[in-house]
């Protein structure tokens, strides 16, 4: 019950990721990127302020009425957790603007995807297990990616190269967050990301902005900030902390690669967008792959070896011993 919990958080991540794409590409006409992520990590903290507070009376109401003692985190893994959280966050959404700028968005939909191909072979140099399942899920859903993104044929450009440092990089981010939410409140982490995140953001923006920078594009690109910020932000990257507690990063990682589902329904849905045949089979590859990643190797053997016995298929040691 844990796990489908954790997977429907994570699956709401990718969800609202997915319909921010269209409040990015809105956003992204008025401001630059470093002024796009300075102010969406911004508003994504400031959001959660209220947040913590409400968690915090919480926490003190039910330990007053609670013998159990409340976990015990340390400040010190909380501030490193969200400064190292934060510089991913800010890298990985800088690269791939950048390379928006020289590359289709269907090309990069497809190169940020790696990630899911980059988790689980970073994961293995610390010690995270893989099964047959989990590397089925990543090879399957990697075709998947290529029907739904690739239109026409691959070719390597500089936006290309920026993309793919932009997937490296967010691997590193899941991977970051794999290790520090089991020593962090999975809020405070979310909220200090952003706000590391929004500090380094700012500091990008007043080196490589500052003569282009218009508070009249910012109100522009208000509203594509607000739900950036928000959404996209303030409640979906919680989800995703809270939602990776507990989870493998390579199966936490096919969920929330979902999100590039969710962008072809919800641009079908809501901006009347088309969705072909190879589109079509490549989301229904992904999804499947999702769900054979989640696939436990031990209860499918209990299964199978049950399902022997009721049909007296039992090896031959064992109706052996029996008779």
């Amino acid at each position: 019950m844990f796990q489908l919990r954790q997977s429907f958080l994570l699956f709401l991540t990718a969800t609202i990721w997915g319909s921010g794409f269209v409040a990015q590409s809105i956003g992204m006409d008025h401001v630059t990127p470093f002024t796009y992520t300075f102010f969406r990590t911004f508003i994504g903290a400031i959001v959660l302020l209220p947040v913590i507070y409400w968690l915090h009376q919480r926490k003190r109401s039910d330990q007053k009425q609670s013998e159990r003692p409340a976990p015990h985190y340390q400040r010190k893994d909380l501030i490193i957790g969200s400064i190292c959280c934060g510089i991913c966050l800010v890298g990985g959404e800088s690269f791939q603007q950048f390379g928006l700028v020289t590359t289709d968005a269907g090309k990069a939909g497809f190169i940020t995807s790696l990630y899911i191909v980059f988790v689980p072979i970073f994961g293995l140099f610390l010690g995270k297990k893989l099964n047959r399942f989990i590397i089925l899920g990543v090879l399957l859903s990697l075709f998947g990616f290529y029907l739904l993104c690739i239109k026409q044929s691959f070719t390597i450009e500089q936006g290309d190269v920026l993309i793919l440092i932009c997937a490296v990089v967010f691997c590193f981010h899941i991977l970051t967050i794999d290790h520090f939410v089991a020593k962090c409140d999975g809020v405070l982490l979310s909220c200090g990301q952003f706000f590391a995140a929004s500090a380094i953001a700012i500091v990008l923006m007043l080196i490589f902005d500052y003569d282009v920078f218009s508070w009249a594009d910012v109100r522009a690109a208000a509203l594509a900030l607000l739900w950036s910020g928000v959404m996209s932000n303030g409640v979906a990257y919680t989800l995703q902390v809270i939602g990776q507690r507990g989870m493998n990063p390579t199966i936490a990682t096919l969920i929330l690669s979902l999100e590039s589902v969710m962008a072809v329904v919800f641009g079908t849905l809501l901006l009347h967008e088309s969705l072909t045949l190879r589109e079509g089979i490549g989301c229904i590859l992904i999804l499947t792959a999702v769900i054979i990643a989640q696939l436990n190797p031990k209860v499918i053997s209990a299964l199978l070896q049950r399902h022997r016995h009721q049909s007296g298929l039992a090896p031959s040691s064992e109706r052996s011993a029996s008779n």
